[in-house]
């Protein structure tokens, strides 16, 4: 077998034996390229809750502390945050605290056993007195 010239100066032989192994290292890497953007898109469905049920827990607070009625600061919590979310309402002398919860499953039901996340916020305010 003879090398062409640049071959004899390089010192160096192809081998022909590595054709395909670009496809295989593509055929292992993309599974694992799904796995991290699936955990990205769960993170950030997690984060966005987060972000919902702080946001209620802030606007029921304040509706809480003008004196409004439970009902419409449970209405005004369930609005903003996410589906299925447990609201708490609590009042201690001249404060009041609103707690969001939620279960988060970030790919629904279709992947069913991954388990729910649990997220929250909470609010404290202070009570408005009334207006001299």
């Amino acid at each position: 077998m003879q090398l062409d010239p640049l071959q004899r100066v390089r010192g160096v032989r192809h081998s022909y034996g590595s054709h395909g192994s670009v496809t295989a290292e593509t055929a292992v890497l993309l599974p694992v390229l799904l796995v991290v953007l699936a955990a990205a898109i769960g993170v950030l469905a997690c984060v966005a809750a987060q972000l919902r049920c702080v946001d209620a827990a802030r606007a029921a607070a304040r509706v809480a502390a003008r004196g409004d009625a439970p009902a419409l600061v449970r209405t005004t919590g369930e609005r903003l945050a996410p589906a299925g979310a447990l609201i708490t309402l609590r009042s201690a002398g001249d404060t009041v605290e609103v707690v969001v919860t939620a279960q988060v499953r970030p790919f629904g039901r279709a992947l069913g056993g991954l388990p729910a996340v649990p997220v929250s916020g909470r609010a404290v305010a202070a009570v408005e007195g009334p207006a001299p």
